[in-house]
């Protein structure tokens, strides 16, 4: 969600190298675009992609990364052009945040295979050229909205651990080791009063 150039002070937890070890990282990301949406980050979980990405796993991380697996939060700002959303509404992001929006892929929904390329919440490169650093990894936009209703419907909540954000570390160290019995969920709001 969050990408270096020239908009608003952000401050994450990244691993700066494959030790994977995350501590705080001041950064930028670029100014807000037309249609885009700003979202004040209260909430992220913790899982094996973020280990996979923060301890250069595959080979290919890039430095620094502010691992962040399926963003809550709470729109701050929206572009000219946004629709949909307004400031205040409560708001989830998955692992990818743009696509071209008029490829064949984008037409039949499924935009995390977009020609032009996808735009990732990580470890990736934003349409403007500048790098992500924060993240997540999940499925299809238009399924994954309807699970999200479905359980908001039903009362459908799921068991998380809540942790602050300084226990991100064990929380990794944990997820390796198989020690966990839910799912890490970073209370960054609380955390960084």
């Amino acid at each position: 969600m969050i990408s270096e150039g020239v908009g608003e002070d952000c401050l994450g937890w990244a691993a700066r190298d494959a030790s994977g070890v995350l501590s705080p990282y001041k950064f930028n990301h670029r100014a807000l675009g037309s249609d885009d949406v700003y979202v004040k980050i209260t909430h992220c979980d913790v899982c094996y992609a973020d280990v996979i990405w923060a301890r250069n796993k595959h080979g290919d991380s890039k430095y620094p990364v502010v691992p962040g697996h399926e963003i809550a939060g709470v729109v701050a700002k929206v572009g000219p052009n946004v629709q949909r959303f307004k400031v205040g509404d409560h708001v989830g992001v998955g692992t990818y945040i743009n696509s071209c929006r008029d490829c064949e892929y984008c037409n039949d929904k499924l935009e995390n295979h977009c020609v032009k390329g996808s735009v990732y919440t990580f470890n990736g490169v934003d349409f403007d050229g500048s790098r992500t650093v924060s993240g997540s990894l999940s499925g299809r936009t238009k399924e994954i909205q309807e699970m999200v209703d479905f359980c908001a419907a039903n009362k459908i909540y799921p068991d998380i651990e809540l942790i602050p954000i300084g226990y991100s570390n064990e929380a990794l160290d944990r997820v390796v080791n198989k020690d966990v019995k839910y799912r890490f969920v970073i209370d960054i709001e609380n955390s960084l009063k």
